[in-house]
């Protein structure tokens, strides 16, 4: 009996260690091919991607780095993701207290379902009347991405958010409240401290979407070059009858690793978030 249950036991573990190891390759086979193409010259790239490099070539990133564009390009994704990160911190948390606090009444109710109909509607949907309104609203410029990437996160961090409120004990509000404390005070005195690890969750997860996105910024900034985002200074490394690897692949690691850092510095507050989120609700 002993014997069997340490068989199963060591199957378990190999079969357990075995898909483990596969989904390593899926998501570190990707990362290899950026690093090692990035250090190939053009020759080098043609002759195959998964090969070491004869020598490691630094030019590629002296030749990005040198393009004065670049620079602005990167000026440009800091400031649409730092104003977009202002804006989901300001507006979720208030929204989803708001909400989470008199879900009871009608009105919140269907506010709150209304908000969480965008997580079921797919982007595709709605991509081509979202271009046409923020084209009569003259928005199609930093400003009108910022404030669509606002809109959009709603979904997803008031329904993160109401449910982590509502699993917090309202015993310490009422006492709050009991001292004369506003609902202003009591919402961010006491609730925007104890929401922080699911906050500073959302926004990690919404600074990867905001830094990496395609989709958005090519149809708001298309037309505004001194406006372009990383991602479509990527897309111009292609062109109808070639696709510089060496230096697209130069420029996805350059634009990875501020993104790597934050995400490595917020990774135990994203774990912790969303491990209480789970118990709480």
């Amino acid at each position: 009996m002993n014997l069997a249950i340490r068989k199963e036991g060591l199957g378990w573990r190999i079969l357990r260690n075995i898909i483990l190891l596969i989904g390593v390759i899926i998501i570190m086979g990707p990362l290899y091919l950026v690093i090692v193409n990035s250090f190939k010259t053009i020759e080098e790239a043609g002759k195959g991607f998964f090969s070491f490099p004869q020598a490691l070539h630094f030019s590629n990133y002296a030749e990005l780095l040198s393009k004065g564009n670049y620079w602005r390009v990167v000026w440009n994704t800091t400031l649409i993701t730092t104003g977009s990160v202002i804006i989901v911190l300001i507006i979720n948390p208030t929204v989803a207290y708001a909400i989470a606090r008199n879900r009871h009444k009608k009105y919140y109710k269907f506010l709150y379902l209304y908000i969480l109909l965008g997580l079921f509607v797919p982007f595709q949907v709605i991509m081509l009347p979202l271009t046409k309104i923020m084209t009569n609203m003259n928005l199609l410029n930093p400003f009108g991405l910022i404030l669509l990437y606002g809109a959009l996160s709603l979904t997803r961090g008031v329904f993160l958010l109401v449910n982590y409120i509502e699993g917090m004990p309202t015993e310490i509000e009422e006492a709050a409240r009991i001292d004369g404390c506003s609902t202003f005070k009591i919402y961010y005195l006491i609730t925007l401290r104890l929401i922080m690890p699911m906050l500073v969750t959302l926004v990690i997860m919404d600074s990867l979407w905001f830094w990496n996105d395609f989709m958005l910024p090519l149809l708001i900034l298309n037309k505004a070059k001194e406006f372009w985002t990383l991602p479509l200074y990527q897309y111009n490394f292609k062109t109808e009858y070639s696709f510089n690897y060496t230096m697209a692949f130069t420029s996805y690691l350059m634009a990875m690793l501020p993104i790597i850092v934050i995400y490595a510095a917020g990774q135990k507050y994203i774990i912790a978030g969303l491990t209480e989120g789970a118990i709480k609700g």
